[in-house]
């Protein structure tokens, strides 16, 4: 399996990435003012950066792919003077850095780069939830690749009816591999859309600071002991698995707190330490002093859930799993270590 990676502006991440180019099949980035999934980094050393390591995995043969997922664009959704803008990006990166691909959860941006710049990959983002033929059928014209809906990552038909639905039209499939988001989550689509103006968010006086639903229901210690069903994320250990139904994984990597960790771990095909470190969103801080320690799983754990009939009411498969791979460490020197 290879991975897509995201980019974080951290020296020995991207000299790992190097290093080990032969497993990623893409990084993918943001540039400028355009809002993504994690919303606008507004940083020179950050921009210049940015501009060297794309030269670097552009001459590494690592392919480059724009994220535009913002979920809003705000006024400037329509606006001619966007896409004007949009399109001289998008030209100047091309030309620049070899671009191969752009993310988008825009229909709009999808049509836009499809009349004006054939060649290029346009994918549908994972903010666009799509999990179903008919959600891909709708976009089929526009988009190259799809990220299918996280919540199916344990779905072994559902994945398999969208993998042949992709093929069948020459387009591609791919999976997130570890998200921390918590299925069918009610309050997604407004998160994403305050990340997606939080620029603008952080110049008024706020009345709240909102880290997500998922922070405030996991605080509640009789909400946790189901973390593991309530998650879609997938081990490092458990992606051979997936050879064959997707055709490919991304990583989220760009606000993990060890992006290292994460790649590594992927790469290696094996975790020893705390799994919660690896996903994006972390809760692992919420769990502490207790862990879930992935060497503790059993090794029919994914096989188990890929072809469950999802009747988690009565079953307590994930729940057992969890309780057994929940480690308590005995003090602040153990998480200082595990760290």
């Amino acid at each position: 399996m290879k991975y897509q990676v995201g980019y974080q502006d951290k020296r020995q991440f991207t000299e790992y990435l190097l290093r080990h180019c032969d497993m990623v099949s893409e990084v993918y980035f943001p540039w400028g003012d355009f809002t993504t999934g994690r919303g606008v980094i507004s940083s020179k050393t950050f921009e210049q950066n940015l501009a060297s390591d794309l030269k670097r995995f552009s001459e590494a043969g690592i392919r480059l792919c724009l994220l535009l997922n913002g979920n809003c664009c705000g006024r400037h959704t329509l606006a001619r003077s966007f896409f004007r803008k949009l399109g001289d990006t998008v030209d100047a990166l091309r030309e620049e850095y070899s671009l191969a691909g752009v993310t988008t959860a825009s229909p709009l941006i999808a049509r836009f780069l499809r009349m004006n710049f054939p060649g290029l990959e346009i994918r549908a983002s994972v903010n666009m939830e799509i999990g179903t033929p008919e959600g891909m059928e709708y976009m089929e014209d526009y988009f190259d690749s799809f990220y299918l809906k996280r919540e199916y990552n344990y779905d072994r038909r559902a994945m398999m009816r969208m993998r042949d639905f992709c093929h069948a039209r020459g387009k591609k499939i791919y999976l997130l591999a570890n998200s921390g988001c918590l299925n069918f989550c009610s309050a997604r689509t407004f998160h994403d859309n305050l990340v997606a103006h939080q620029h603008e968010i952080a110049e008024m006086d706020n009345a709240f600071d909102f880290h997500g639903e998922c922070t405030i229901f996991l605080k509640k210690g009789e909400n946790r002991r189901d973390l593991l069903s309530k998650t879609n994320f997938i081990r490092p250990e458990d992606v051979p698995l997936y050879e064959g139904l997707c055709d490919g994984m991304k990583l989220a990597t760009r606000t993990n707190f060890n992006p290292l960790a994460v790649v590594s771990a992927y790469f290696s095909g094996q975790w020893k330490g705390n799994l919660l470190d690896l996903t994006e969103p972390a809760h692992s801080e919420l769990l502490l002093p207790e862990i879930l320690d992935s060497g503790r799983f059993p090794p029919d754990y994914a096989e188990k859930r890929l072809n469950c009939d999802r009747n988690c009411g009565e079953c307590r498969f994930c729940r057992t799993v969890q309780e057994k791979a929940s480690v308590t460490l005995a003090n602040d020197f153990d998480i200082k270590e595990m760290e």
